[in-house]
């Protein structure tokens, strides 16, 4: 399975701008492309909404080399309720940290050289306060996912979608797995208890050959697994198109693997990507409106 490469986490955010100066000013991601939609993606990949939406991606550097994080944002919705199903990012950045501490944004010591800073809407990230090294290209390093049977869940990402084991740690029931040494791995930590996706779940994705994806939804539906999505195409204006399937483990994450070849075309990386962002952003209305009317955005 070497030939399949973790891509992105998918988060909602209700706060764009607050979420921009996170990403970009705390953590020194960069904007690498914008988007924006009239109506709702066909794999949910803005959750269960049919308006108007925006994706943005952001990460060290160009998504061909880099895990990075898609931000989703639903014009209307201002907040999401958390679950404890995503447990963290992890990113090694002593300048992430210092960034952080200037411009005083919270930080708790959870570890040696390790602190934990919260994103808009309460995702947390896990900052290792030491130097990238030179050989590592990508500072980010795993994403932590809850779930209720590790042993369940190790048979599932390695037996039906062909994930290695690195490592084990039985004191902290956690997992660590991937699709390749030098990739962003997969940590599973056993919670002991029901894992709660609420209403701010997210998705993480992989690509493949393309002529894998029909595979990957057979071998699914032989083990009577979860496809919340079956294998569809989705436009991006102006950009190429690209086939989709979307899985959901025993804990009901979802999982998008996403043909590698069109995938590449669109997501090189747009040199205009900030400035759309902040366009967009000064745009966007909302806030003023719901102000002017006294009311609030919706809670999802």
């Amino acid at each position: 399975m070497s030939l399949r490469r973790a891509l992105h986490f998918v988060f909602k955010v209700g706060d764009r701008g607050k979420t921009a100066t996170f990403y970009r000013d705390v953590l020194g991601m960069k904007i690498l492309r914008h988007e924006e939609f009239e109506e709702g993606c066909k794999a949910t990949c803005n959750g269960p909404y049919d308006g108007k939406w925006s994706k943005t991606m952001v990460g060290f550097g160009p998504e061909d080399s880099h895990f990075v994080a898609e931000l989703t944002y639903n014009y209307g919705v201002g907040e999401y309720r958390l679950g404890n199903d995503f447990l963290g990012i992890t990113l090694q950045s002593s300048k992430a940290v210092s960034n952080a501490k200037r411009l005083g944004w919270p930080l708790k010591e959870v570890g040696e050289a390790l602190y934990l800073a919260e994103a808009p809407g309460g995702y947390h990230f896990y900052l290792l306060d030491k130097e990238q090294p030179q050989s590592v290209a990508d500072p980010v390093q795993k994403v932590t996912l809850a779930v209720s049977d590790l042993q369940r869940s190790v048979h599932y990402w390695s037996s039906l979608l062909g994930m290695s084991v690195m490592e084990k740690d039985e004191t902290k029931k956690t997992v660590l797995m991937g699709f390749g040494e030098s990739q962003c791995k997969l940590e599973l930590r056993d919670i002991g208890e029901a894992v709660d996706h609420a209403t701010a779940f997210g998705r993480v994705a992989f690509s493949c050959p393309r002529e894998q994806l029909p595979d990957i939804e057979a071998v699914m539906k032989k083990e009577n697994q979860k496809i919340p999505t079956p294998l569809v195409s989705l436009d991006t204006p102006g950009k190429a198109t690209v086939e989709v399937v979307i899985l959901a483990d025993p804990d009901g994450h979802e999982i998008c693997f996403v043909g590698d070849e069109a995938f590449r075309q669109l997501s090189m990386m747009d040199p205009n990507g900030n400035d759309l962002l902040d366009k967009a952003m000064a745009d966007d209305k909302s806030d003023e409106w719901f102000a002017k009317h006294k009311k609030q955005k919706a809670v999802a």
